[in-house]
């Protein structure tokens, strides 16, 4: 997460661990090599015409398939005695139970109904596990192309936050912890503002929906509104890049894959050094902020456990919202009526209903075990919320008691975006992946990965642009680029 003074030595560090990772993975393999005699230079491929890092990386996956291989292996020992334990029980009734047989889905038996439920039980145990392997290894028949369009690449640390005008000129808007947002051309990747007022980690950015105002958020306790004015440089031709059928498939890159992004590209971008406006009324990092519908109120969340309505005009506090325990990590607003929703560490979301501008209501939803990362609202009355439970949901804002559709995965999730024309949530994780599913929890599509295309770290937020004629999603991560996106899935997928 970022801090006040900022992460600018995060992505160094976790780079450190993983060559630390890397050369723990080789002095196992090397351990290994000497009990069983093979000579070192057929392990370490010293006579091989490949570069080092290739054959570090080579060594490195094939550790990993090793261990797989001898964790299904031990599992299905496991099975076995689980199968004899079970014939043993079953040797008085004369049955015995086979793996061929379960493999085959065949199972013969004339026990009693109880005595059939764990027989059942551990059929559908044992099939899992044997086709582990091969299912590994299988074709996606996903018809949904996702094609890489455009690379912005310029900040010196990781990219916290994405965002997309709403106003003419469309232009793309990154916040990082290089303590700079950055406004880009989509259609160029060319740096065209560059603010530099935060004195901390920029945690957020957001446009005002009808002026050339931007709302960012900082690790320096302050939230900022600045002004800016760009001009749009004649378009160029954009590279032509086959299309890309999202697949289950791609090569995994190495750590020497990262695009060169050590010179700073935006130097001779225009800057703006001093906001219209600074907000101060937080006492710790402000994670996020947006606008209310009209533009005259702006929302921040902090780590201070509050969430701040600010008065654009004045700069006043309205209301301070507290009742969370824990750190807030995100706030959304709804874009036609004055709802706020606010997720924190501890492991709700809360939904502040400002419309009555006498009061103001709020519900707590609870469903998630871990930190809730974001929520955001949809069509209609539903919000999504994604959580460090590896899990996303979708609930019905008139019936808080239990999600109406539930997505689970494989890694933490962190700020996820919702396309509101096509209703397709894009879900950024911890494990370098981008992953696309319906409301109702279908999976649509995964974004390529690659050592040519992709993330290669952490993807920390994903933003929708549902105008652009080229890019319609965007992802920034922690290997401090942003990457615009088009994705094409057609009707048929999207209705299965």
């Amino acid at each position: 997460m970022p801090t006040e003074s900022g992460s600018c030595s995060t992505a160094r560090q976790a780079k450190q661990k993983r060559k630390s990772h890397s050369l723990s993975i080789r002095r196992t393999n090397s351990s290994e090599q000497e009990r069983t005699g093979l000579p070192r230079e057929m392990l370490e491929g010293q006579d091989s015409k490949l570069p080092s890092s290739v054959r570090s990386t080579l060594l490195e996956l094939f550790g990993q398939i090793e261990r797989e291989f001898e964790n299904l292996y031990i599992e299905n020992l496991e099975l076995r005695r689980e199968i004899e334990t079970l014939n043993e029980r079953l040797a008085a009734e004369g049955q015995v139970i086979d793996g061929a047989e379960l493999s085959k889905g065949q199972l013969k038996t004339k026990a009693s109904h109880s005595t059939s439920q764990l027989s059942q039980k551990l059929k559908t145990t044992y099939k899992a596990s044997t086709s582990k392997i091969v299912s590994s290894f299988k074709a996606t028949t996903s018809r949904a192309v996702c094609q890489l369009v455009k690379e912005y690449i310029g900040h010196r640390d990781g990219i916290w936050d994405v965002s997309v005008a709403r106003t003419q000129p469309v232009v793309l808007g990154t916040a990082s912890a290089d303590h700079t947002a950055l406004l880009w051309s989509i259609e160029t990747g060319r740096c065209l503002i560059k603010y530099t007022g935060h004195v901390g980690s920029v945690n957020s950015i957001k446009f005002h929906p009808s002026e050339q105002l931007a709302l960012t958020a900082s690790g320096d306790q302050t939230a900022h509104i600045w002004r800016y004015a760009v001009q749009l440089p004649t378009p160029q031709p954009v590279a032509d890049t086959s299309n890309q059928i999202c697949g289950e498939d791609e090569v995994e890159c190495s750590d020497k894959d990262e695009p060169d992004v050590d010179g700073d590209v935006s130097s001779d971008c225009p800057t703006v050094r001093v906001p219209l406006t600074s907000l101060k009324s937080h006492q710790g990092v402000v994670i996020a902020a947006d606008w209310l519908v009209g533009g005259k109120q702006v929302v921040t969340a902090s780590w201070d456990r509050t969430a701040n309505l600010y008065d654009v005009e004045t700069a006043e506090l309205v209301h301070s919202l507290t009742g969370h325990d824990q750190e807030l990590t995100h706030c959304c607003t709804h874009p036609t009526q004055r709802l706020v929703v606010t997720s924190s560490r501890d492991t709700t979301f809360r939904l502040w209903d400002f419309r009555d501008p006498s009061i103001h209501s709020v519900n707590v939803f609870q469903g998630h075990t871990d930190t809730v990362t974001s929520a955001v609202f949809t069509v209609g009355d539903n919000v999504v919320s994604g959580s460090d439970d590896r899990t996303v949901k979708v609930w019905d804002l008139k019936n808080m008691r239990s999600p109406i559709a539930t997505i689970r995965t494989d890694s933490a999730i962190n700020r996820i975006n919702v396309c509101v024309g096509q209703k397709i949530i894009a879900l950024p994780h911890d494990n370098r992946q981008v992953r696309l599913f319906d409301m109702s929890g279908v999976r649509l599509a995964r974004l390529p990965r690659s050592s040519r295309q992709g993330h290669r770290r952490m993807v920390c937020c994903s933003a929708w642009s549902e105008d652009h004629p080229t890019c319609n999603l965007f992802t920034c991560g922690f290997d401090r680029q942003a990457i615009g996106w088009n994705i094409n899935i057609p009707a048929l997928l999207q209705e299965k």
